[in-house]
């Protein structure tokens, strides 16, 4: 098949699963067609039948905001006009849904039927989604969707609870490659990390507001009373000048290292021995699943779709949002005990398997094949 697929080319859950799909479908033989305004972050090298279209932008002074959502469309016509695309998979709803929507209707007008499938990541309906600027639209856009998709059973009942709509949504579960990220740790990077065989606590996100990563932080703080250990903060975002804030304030604040947005995930998680996600929402958690898939129990909150991958003592732990003591508590009786936390990071490893890339893929691939 000859596939477009429209997606945020960033570190988000959405760019990033977006892409690492393309990929999967295209070492299946499929013809990938990615269309943003750059790059996606995970398509790194080169692929004989990934291909990548860049949405361009003119800026006239006439605009205050350029419209990006009309130049999307105008590519999404000319892709699909001259690469022979079957169908357009776009990811997250805004602005891609109703882009692809109009894209359809000017390629109806050349007798050319492109099936559009959607795929809700959260954000899209749970925040952006639901602002009365953009609710109309993008219920529209979800309703003149073929077919519609969410990432977790949560996503799809809150679709339903936001959004007048009456097309029937399929869970397709977010996935993880766990031949990627199940790798043997190095030694010399961990001794470097921590000298002293400090235990090693993970937090990945974007750093809004809703990851409440003070709640990393004061989980993190708790910890280290009890049992020596360093903290690993990965990606970027607006919190992290409150949260760097907040750690010069700290004892234990050289304890703390900020690394900023890496794209090797896979380098950093396989020392780790303990991830931490305190969200106030999450529609999945595919940083916890790769975490899971690195053998690292989590540490998390109950919210949104959580529970559908973190099995509470199981794959490691779940607490109300905010309730900073139990994670912590949780936390130390892993770490405490070897034996403990061995057996959490083989039971992290297996509940991994169960969202690995080869089991959800084919989902998609039948999926496409019933709208061709």
């Amino acid at each position: 098949m000859n596939i477009a697929i429209v997606c945020y080319p960033t570190f988000g859950g959405s760019g990033v699963l977006a892409t690492e799909l393309g990929k999967a479908l295209a070492e299946k033989g499929h013809n990938i067609h990615f269309i943003t305004y750059q790059q996606p972050v995970r398509l790194g090298g080169f692929h004989t039948n990934i291909f990548y279209h860049e949405v361009r932008v003119p800026t006239y002074p006439l605009f205050d905001f350029p419209p990006y959502e009309t130049a999307l469309a105008s590519t999404m016509v000319d892709v699909v006009n001259n690469n022979d695309i079957d169908l357009l998979h776009v990811h997250y709803a805004i602005p891609h849904a109703a882009a692809a929507y109009m894209a359809k209707q000017i390629l109806a007008k050349q007798n050319k039927r492109i099936p559009v499938i959607t795929t809700l990541h959260g954000t899209d309906i749970t925040l952006v989604g639901r602002d009365k600027t953009y609710s109309p639209v993008v219920t529209f856009s979800m309703e003149e969707s073929d077919i519609l998709t969410a990432v977790s059973n949560n996503l799809k009942e809150e679709t339903y609870k936001n959004f007048r709509i009456e097309k029937p949504i399929e869970v397709i579960y977010n996935f993880v490659d766990v031949n990627r990220f199940h790798k043997k740790p190095i030694d010399a990077f961990k001794k470097l990390i921590a000298p002293l065989g400090e235990k090693i606590l993970v937090h990945a996100s974007n750093f809004r507001k809703v990851k409440r990563v003070d709640d990393v932080l004061k989980t993190f703080l708790a910890i280290n009373e009890k049992i020596p250990c360093k903290l690993l903060l990965i990606g970027d975002g607006p919190e992290r000048p409150y949260l760097e804030s907040l750690t010069r304030d700290c004892a234990p604040c050289a304890e703390v290292k900020f690394l900023g947005k890496q794209e090797q995930m896979e380098d950093l998680l396989c020392i780790a021995d303990l991830f931490l996600l305190p969200s106030e929402y999450e529609s999945f958690g595919l940083a916890a699943l790769e975490a899971m898939a690195a053998e690292v129990p989590v540490i998390s909150t109950n919210a949104g779709g959580l529970p559908e991958i973190n099995i509470n003592g199981f794959s490691g732990y779940m607490s109300n949002v905010g309730d900073v003591n139990d994670m912590a508590k949780n936390a130390i009786s892993i770490l405490e005990n070897d034996s403990i936390h061995q057996q959490f990071k083989k039971n992290a490893l297996e509940q991994a398997l169960k969202f690995d890339i080869q089991n959800i893929v084919p989902q998609y691939e039948a999926i496409y094949a019933s709208v061709l």
